[in-house]
Parts: structure tokens; sequence; C-alpha cells
């Protein structure tokens, strides 16, 4: 059997380099540990890497999500309870300081634990001491507390809202996940990784970004971090796919749903510019130059040229800008619309 390895975590920047460098030196010492940084930045992997990195890496790891339960079932999830300690209480139930012995108890979210709850956290963390819900027997703890939070927790203690005598027991040391921004020499690495790996599930040939899509992805905020990104990189991959076209993926999608934001408005707005590619049409359909004897000189290039223009002008207009939805609507292709758009400088290009 092999033994069980650190998570992968990808990344060459500097700031991330050294966040690891940082868990690492720290994952040796048994010691409680804080790691703190925006959603979606890695918090519960550098957690997983440390365990893994640790005297305690044979033993278990085990992860709770304070934020997913209310006071009542975090304290039975953290702590156990006995038969028949509340209403539908019906046996025995093992928590997770009881499962994790050995290991490692990571807290992801700690902040939205209760002052109740961290009380008896900090009984733990001071004693190695604590009791099932219902239960009067003291139970000893051999676990190592890892514990996260996306807030500053001493505005939250200074507030009252965190126990400032727990808030200094979790931060023997205080580790910080970098946000993706200040790592974006890393976004082509993870863009590659992810997408890669969703190829594979789809049974799909990878065959990259465009140099144009990877600086779109660069130059985006990512809010949501790595965990943002991830989403679009698939995302991305799985609807080029999906949309029948080959070689390197050159269309990024951020967010998912843009018709929902500002419908009635966007709406309005592409139905104006339909309306007037229309009229535009329509006036030089009527026109004398569209309407000149056959024996007049017409520059038929020019003439189609316009018209091809205005109608493609047009669907776009009705598809929100959206080259795939506009092409099908004329029964061209994506790559024949995108060749339209760039012949004439219509819209973004």
């Amino acid at each position: 059997m092999n033994a069980p390895q650190p998570p992968e975590l990808i990344g060459q920047s500097r700031a991330f380099l050294d966040a690891l460098a940082h868990a690492s030196n720290a994952a040796a010492l048994d010691r409680p540990l804080l790691i703190i940084g925006e959603r979606g930045s890695g918090k519960e992997l550098i957690a997983a890497r440390i365990h893994f990195l640790s005297p305690r890496w044979e033993g278990p790891l085990v992860k709770v999500n304070c934020a997913a339960m209310n006071e009542e079932l975090l304290e039975s999830e953290l702590f156990g309870h006995e038969a028949g300690s509340f209403t539908g209480a019906s046996k025995k139930h093992l928590g997770r300081f009881e499962r994790a012995e050995g290991g490692t108890l990571f807290l992801d979210e700690i902040p939205s634990a209760s002052l109740r709850v961290q009380e008896k956290l900090l009984r733990v963390i001071e004693y190695g001491e604590y009791e099932r819900v219902g239960g009067e027997k003291i139970l000893n703890a051999d676990v190592r507390i890892v514990a996260a939070a996306n807030v500053d927790l001493r505005a939250r203690a200074r507030s009252g809202t965190f126990r400032a005598d727990l808030l200094d027991r979790l931060a023997f040391d205080v580790i910080a996940a970098p946000p993706l921004r200040e790592r974006r020499e890393d976004i082509p690495q993870l863009v590659g990784h992810f997408a890669a790996r969703i190829a594979g599930e789809m049974d799909e040939p990878y065959d990259g970004f465009t140099a144009e899509a990877m600086a779109r992805l660069a130059a985006h905020d990512w809010p949501g971090n790595v965990r943002e990104l991830k989403n679009a990189a698939e995302r991305s991959f799985y609807r080029w796919r999906a949309n029948d076209q080959t070689g390197p993926v050159d269309e990024i999608i951020i967010d998912p749903f843009p018709d929902l934001i500002g419908q009635a408005e966007l709406h309005e707005a592409h139905e104006n510019r339909a309306q007037e590619a229309e009229r535009q049409t329509l006036a030089y359909a009527a026109s004398p130059a569209a309407k000149a004897p056959a024996t007049a000189p017409v520059n038929l290039r020019e003439h189609l040229d316009m018209i091809e223009k205005q109608i493609v002008t047009a669907a776009l207009a009705r598809n929100g800008d959206n080259q795939k939805r506009a092409a099908k609507a004329l029964s061209l292709s994506y790559d024949q619309i995108r060749g339209i758009v760039r012949k004439y400088g219509i819209g973004k290009g």
C-alpha cells in the first residue's frame, strides 16, 4: 500500500512558493495553526499539505465546514453526542474529534462557530479534554487543530464576536494563502491543468488556449481566486468542444449566465440596434443606387458587402453579440461569422 501523499499544489510564483515554504516549516511542529485567505485561494489544500508533512501524516485528516451548520449541529458534529441527549438522538454519535484521533482536524470558516462552540474548542486546545453533548465522561483528544478564515479575526476579537483567547491559541503561526491576482504568472499553468483534466473526462484532445484567450484570463481580477479560475477554464473548454470547435480554445466564459444581469435593459438595447440595422438595410434597398436600371453602372461588390454587413450586425444585436448564436441564426459556421466580423470591424471583432 502506497503512503498518502500531500495534495498537488500548482504554481511557481514567488508569493505561492513562499506560502508553501511557510506551511511546510510549520507542519513539523505539533501546534495549532491558522490559515487566512480569500475564498477559493486554496486554504484547504494548504491544510492538507500541513497534515501530510507533519508527524501525524499516517493519522486521519478530518475536515469540518463550520459555516455549513448551526450551533447545535456543529457542536454535535465536533464533540459527538450521547443517545437521548436531544430529540432525535437515538444512539451515540462519534464526533469529528474522535474520528480525527491521532491526526489533524481542519476547521474551515472558523469565524462562523458560535461563542459556545469556541469556548469548548479552547478547552480542547488548552487541556486536550472535551465531553460529548449530553455526556458526563471526560474524553481526551490527541488531535492537531488547523483552522481557516477569510475575514479579519483580530477585528472580530475586538468586536467580541470571536474569542480573543481562542485566537491567541490558534495563531501559534498564521499562514497566508495568496490571492490569485498576486500570482498571475501561475494562471497559464493552472488553466492548462484544469482544462487538460476535463478534456480527459470528455475524452477530447486538449490543444491549449490561444494567446488572446490566455491574455483575457490573466487580465481578470478573479475575486473567487483559483476556484473561480478552475470553473472558467473547465467551462470554456467544455463549451468550445460542445460547439464543435477544434484547436486551441479562443472563447473565454467567466460568467455562465450574463443574460440574467439586466436582461430587460440588454434586450431592449439589442432590439434597438437590430431595428436600426434593419432600417438602414431597407433605406438602402429603396435608394436610387439600389433601384438603378440594369443598364446603369452598379458596384455589385459594394452593394452586397453593405447588405452582408447590415444583416450580420442585426443578427449579432438580436443575439447579444454572441457570435455562435448569430451564426446559427444565419445558417453560418462560427468561422464564417468571425471572418465577416473581422472583415467589416463589426462590434468588438
